[in-house]
């Protein structure tokens, strides 16, 4: 550590000695940098003293924008009873589990499996082996309500393991021997089947609200990814049932509270069934994942909400969480001054006093805010009453900047401006898909440049990914998720700029991909590379959850990729892994809606276009016809004078592809079958 300053607050005289995270870039590490609790990061360090010293290690995870973190902190963390027992009798290790999934993810399998429940912050009792032994959430700082107290729960540990560690380490060891078994050598392989298919549409209808849109009860999670994979099942089978679960959902998300109307964006989930209260954090993946779905359903239904929706999470993703060089910060705190959703929300006086009576009036009719208020006597900004939706109207627009302006200067949010491949790579993919769907230029350029960044700043001369990128500083081996999400997000650029270069580096990254993280005994990805640092077991995940599972876009970007270039080695590997989830997915499918995806590549009618051109500039039909169709299992090549060469190197099978009659030709193939070369596309509406 080489911070040694002492920092003395005014006028009280205490003195702040920074702990071992003050060297670290993470804003959660750093949040907890002048905490009374002596901290370690996770290194060798920290286990190092441990095994010395003999002492537990008790392991806490969470991330910066984490409301019930911030309350643990404050107070535990932040306490100096509970400092002082963990000083005395614990080793002490803070995670950012954003920087670090691979930790997150073994101790919080830990920790489902034995409470039932998981979530963060994540408080974890090890022994110096890293063996868990005690597993559980957020604790209060004293036992209450039934709930077991974190200084009862660590003097009792301490004493234990002072007089007779022999029980607390058999539980360790056996734990840790489940886990391994339970979480690593998962066997179960399948052929991909329409069964899985149906059953998983079966079960979302089953679980799906008809009142307000969404699956389960409250808390309700937007679950983008059940949408994109209801969509295309909506449209490989002119499904009007799944197309309603998808509309009726975007719909009453856009006019719930859980979107932010005045600074647009959506918040982490809601905590009842209409969307109206939501847990106030935004997440870069949450609004990646739902700008494609937006994008994707206006593609489809041509509806013009669904394009205002995508445009305006576009609008706050440039405006309030792009860096300077390009890339994507990573969320925004639902607190706001120690108090949640403070930032977010207004009383009838407040806005007019902003926007004076009428104005005022009209605003606060609209957006159903009330004397009454619908959050702790203040009102949400939402649309859930309201008979017509009017967010594209000049006078909306103009009243929600005001109010906006207003509200930036009222009260701060903190910002994890930390930039993680993965959730950058989610969002390239969307605005790419959007610079396509749209035609626009702007956001292709904000998704070349974000691209440009992980290349510059996220990856290292070998071409292998880094994790996380914060203040010039690059760290922690990158995980599954960030090379399958970066290969998925180097496809849909392609499609949006038929530059060969993205289909190279997609080929480079999967082949990356396939050396680091494959699984030659079990099949499927594990979450960390084979040359990374090893945890207690190798996790492997499969499931979806807040996102889709690395293993997921891993099986659909292999499969598009295989298809697109018929590189023998991808293939082997995509066919693998399909078969592979689809072991895993046959009971409960609907949570794994991303593999399903995948799935729908092998399973529907698939076209494969080659547009052999002159000049790369003479794509205008290509383009509408791109931007037009809504066809997931349709894949373009484009081949031109100038990367007539270069082509050969990824999809050696156009060598002979050549125009006809001068003019632009298409080479077409459906379904296996191709068709004569033509010089005209079809043009219609998918719908």
């Amino acid at each position: 550590m080489n911070t040694t300053e002492h920092i003395t607050n005014k006028g009280q005289g205490t003195t702040r000695i920074p702990n071992q995270l003050a060297d670290e870039k993470s804003p959660y590490l750093q949040q907890h940098v002048y905490n009374p609790v002596y901290w370690y990061p996770w290194s060798k360090e920290a286990f190092e003293k441990a095994k010395k010293e003999n002492k537990p290690i008790f392991l806490s995870i969470g991330y910066s924008t984490c409301h019930w973190c911030h309350v643990m902190a404050k107070e535990s963390f932040e306490d100096e009873e509970v400092a002082a027992i963990l000083n005395q009798s614990f080793i002490s290790i803070k995670v950012d589990k954003e920087e670090r999934p691979d930790i997150d993810t073994v101790y919080m399998n830990t920790c489902q499996a034995a409470t039932g429940h998981g979530g963060w912050p994540l408080t974890i009792l090890m022994t110096p082996e890293q063996k868990p032994f005690y597993a559980a959430t957020y604790l209060p700082k004293e036992t209450q309500n039934g709930i077991l107290g974190l200084m009862d729960l660590l003097e009792q540990v301490a004493f234990k393991w002072n007089k007779d560690p022999s029980s607390i380490l058999s539980t360790a060891n056996q734990l840790a021997d489940i886990m391994k078994r339970e979480f690593e050598a998962s066997s179960d392989s399948a052929p991909v089947t329409k069964d899985i298919v149906n059953l998983a549409v079966s079960q979302l209808q089953q679980s799906f609200d008809h009142d307000y849109g969404g699956f389960g009860n409250e808390p309700k999670f937007p679950t983008p990814h059940k949408l994109m994979f209801l969509l295309r099942y909506a449209q490989a089978e002119a499904d009007e049932q799944a197309l309603f679960m998808v509309e009726n959902t975007l719909m009453h998300m856009y006019r719930g509270g859980i979107y932010d109307h005045v600074g647009y964006g959506f918040s982490r989930y809601s905590t009842d069934a209409r969307w109206l209260v939501p847990h106030f954090e935004k997440m870069l993946y949450d609004n990646a994942l739902l700008a494609l779905t937006y994008t994707e359903a206006f593609q489809y239904t041509k509806k013009p909400l669904y394009r205002m929706a995508a445009e305006q999470i576009f609008e706050y993703i440039r405006r309030e969480m792009t860096d300077k060089e390009g890339g994507f910060y990573c969320a925004q705190d639902a607190d706001s001054e120690g108090v949640e959703g403070k930032y977010y929300v207004f009383t009838p006086e407040e806005i007019t006093s902003i926007l004076g009576n009428e104005d005022g009036s009209f605003f606060c009719e609209y957006f159903n805010i009330t004397k009454e208020g619908n959050f702790e006597g203040a009102s949400i900004p939402n649309l859930i009453k309201a008979n017509e939706i009017k967010s594209d109207n000049e006078r909306i627009i103009r009243l929600c900047s005001t109010v906006y302006n207003y509200r930036l200067n009222r009260s701060k949010l903190h910002k994890d401006d930390k930039i993680l491949t993965s959730w950058n790579a989610l969002m390239t993919t969307a605005y790419a898909t959007a610079a396509k769907v749209f035609c626009n230029k702007a956001y292709l350029d904000i998704a070349e440049q974000a691209a440009d960044f992980i290349d510059r700043r996220l990856t290292d001369k070998e071409g292998l990914l880094y994790a996380r990128y914060r203040e010039e500083h690059s760290a922690h081996f990158g995980t599954l998720d960030d090379y399958a999400f970066y290969c998925m997000s180097l496809l849909s650029l392609y499609e949006a700029t038929f530059e060969i270069k993205y289909i190279k580096r997609a080929v480079s990254i999967a082949k990356h991909m396939i050396d680091l993280f494959w699984d030659n005994k079990y099949g499927g990805f594990f979450l960390n590379a084979v040359d990374a640092e090893q945890l207690i077991y190798r996790p492997k995940e499969v499931y979806d959850g807040a996102i889709p599972s690395g293993n997921a876009v891993a099986g659909y970007a292999l499969k598009r990729l295989a298809t697109i270039t018929t590189d023998s080695k991808l293939m082997e590997y995509a066919n693998k892994q399909l078969r592979f989830l689809a072991g895993q997915a046959k009971d409960y499918p609907e949570s794994y809606s991303f593999s399903l995806i995948a799935f729908l590549q092998t399973l529907y009618p698939s076209k494969e276009i080659v547009c052999v051109t002159e000049e790369k500039e003479d794509l205008a039909e290509l383009k509408e016809y791109m931007s037009l169709h809504f066809e997931p299992n349709t894949l373009v090549l484009v081949k031109t004078e100038k990367n007539a060469e270069e082509i050969l190197e990824v999809a050696s099978y156009v060598e002979d592809y050549r125009t006809i009659n001068d003019k632009t030709t298409y080479y077409i193939c459906e379904n296996h079958n191709c068709i004569v070369p033509t010089n005209e596309l079809p043009l219609k509406t998918t719908r």
